[in-house]
Parts: C-alpha cells; sequence; structure tokens
C-alpha cells in the first residue's frame, strides 16, 4: 500500500469513528426521549 493510501485510510477510519460516535449520541438521545413520552404521556 502506498503511504498516501495509507493516509488517506487512516483518515477515513478517524472520520468513520467520529460518525459511529455521534450517531450512538444521537440514538441514545432519541431512546432517552422516547422514555420519557411513555412516562409524560
Amino acid at each position: 500500500m502506498e503511504v498516501s493510501a495509507a493516509k488517506k485510510l487512516k483518515a477515513l477510519e478517524a472520520e468513520n469513528a467520529k460518525v459511529k460516535k455521534l450517531l450512538a449520541e444521537r440514538m441514545m438521545d432519541v431512546s432517552t426521549l422516547m422514555e420519557m413520552l411513555k412516562k409524560n404521556p
């Protein structure tokens, strides 16, 4: 693998990790809101 390709892969993996973290946080937000709605109809 070329150095530039390895750097690009590393950057994409880092971006992917950030996106996965953001998605997990949003899913948690939705879950929390749904629980709140169930308790307070």
